[in-house]
């Protein structure tokens, strides 16, 4: 194979030939081709139109992906990044009206006096420009520990905009509400707090917050033919959840789970793994796949996977499907892409129906049908 580098300050192309991969799922042929490579960890990818889509890179810059000619353009932005341990530039994703408001969504860790707090923001890409760049919230989750940042980010057919705080790697906030760490968090698409959120009038209670008691939600998708919101979960050793998140719900961490302590496997995390009041996930992991983003397959390029789960395993590489019936019980479950060994990290849905997929490994690739 012949692999062309033209580099300067501000365009990297790649051009090369990669040879296509294939396997079966469901009686159809689904083929895999490598798209892009050396880019460092890959947190987040959006479409924004039918050939372009915008990465977040963890180590903290954002780039344009040309899909078909397959180059890569960096974007010039300046954050106050806390780089420690699992922190950086984490998700992005493109207004639901970017065809005419031009605005794209991130979460990144905000380094605040060397500690980091999970920080939604926003900004105009304008001429491949990223422009006005500015936070929306700031949450309450400041600490200076390196791990437990979330955050993925969903938008529902309401206006709304929903992202995830991990629980920073202290336990007790998932169960307290003066913190916005361990919960899901709603919004308005202007910033403002929805007057309908769960716990708005409630005293010493963020009014910010939708959902509560969770651990490390890396996964979050917004099914719009059922409008469920559904949440991919880091649990401790064996606990790892696939949840539909409901207004209000307190999902149990660190009270329930099913997962063990990572010092003695022999130890149950938590009371049980069940308890009035506390929310029962659609599935969870033993042994843990440590999951990552997660999305609804709504294609038609795919006609017998519309409807399943697919969900990024960091811990077991490989990229998860998941069948559930009318009724989100889990009926089967298939592992794709094993043979890649590479922690997949991100999973989206073009406008075509093909899924992209990237991996720690800084690689892109492509499944599609020919």
């Amino acid at each position: 194979m012949i692999k062309v580098f033209i580099i300067n300050t501000m365009l990297f192309l790649s051009l090369y030939s990669q040879s296509i991969t294939e396997f079966k799922s469901e009686n159809m042929n689904i083929s895999v081709e490598k798209v892009a490579s050396n880019l460092g960890i890959v947190w987040g990818m959006s479409m924004l139109d039918n050939r372009n889509m915008i990465l977040s890179l963890k180590k903290g810059q954002f780039v344009i992906f040309n899909t078909q000619n397959r180059t890569i353009k960096p974007l010039k932005s300046s954050l106050k990044l806390f780089l420690q341990g699992q922190a950086g530039l984490l998700d992005v994703k493109a207004s639901p009206y970017f065809s005419k408001d031009h605005t794209i969504f991130f979460t990144y860790v905000k380094n605040i006096d060397n500690e980091g707090a999970t920080t939604l923001a926003k900004a105009k890409l304008i001429n491949q420009k990223l422009e006005n760049i500015e936070d929306i919230l700031i949450t309450k989750s400041l600490s200076d520990t390196n791990r437990h940042f979330g955050s993925r980010i969903a938008f529902d057919d309401k206006g709304h905009i929903f992202f995830g705080v991990g629980d920073r790697g202290v336990r007790p906030n998932g169960q307290d509400l003066s913190t916005h760490a361990g919960t899901i968090i709603r919004l308005n698409l202007n910033g403002t707090i929805p007057q309908d959120n769960p716990f708005i009038n409630q005293k010493n209670v963020l009014p910010e917050i939708y959902s509560f008691g969770h651990r490390n939600p890396q996964g979050l998708f917004f099914y719009k033919k059922t409008k469920q919101l559904f949440s991919g979960e880091h649990g401790p050793r064996g606990g790892d959840e696939i949840n539909i998140i409901k207004k209000g719900a307190n999902y149990g961490w660190p009270v329930i789970s099913y997962g063990k302590e990572y010092w003695n496997p022999l130890l149950s995390v938590g009371e049980n793994t069940h308890k009035k009041g506390m929310t029962q996930p659609v599935k969870y992991f033993d042994p843990s796949i440590a999951p990552s983003s997660l999305i609804i397959y709504e294609g038609t390029q795919f006609k017998a996977w519309e409807g399943n789960i697919f969900q990024g395993a960091l811990k077991l590489t490989h990229l998860n499907r998941i069948v559930i019936d009318k009724n989100n019980n889990v009926i089967k479950e298939e592992r794709l892409l094993e043979n890649l060994h590479e922690r997949i990290r991100n999973v989206i849905e073009d406008k075509k129906g093909n899924l992209y997929i990237s991996t720690d490994n800084g690689n892109i690739y492509k499944l599609f049908k020919k």
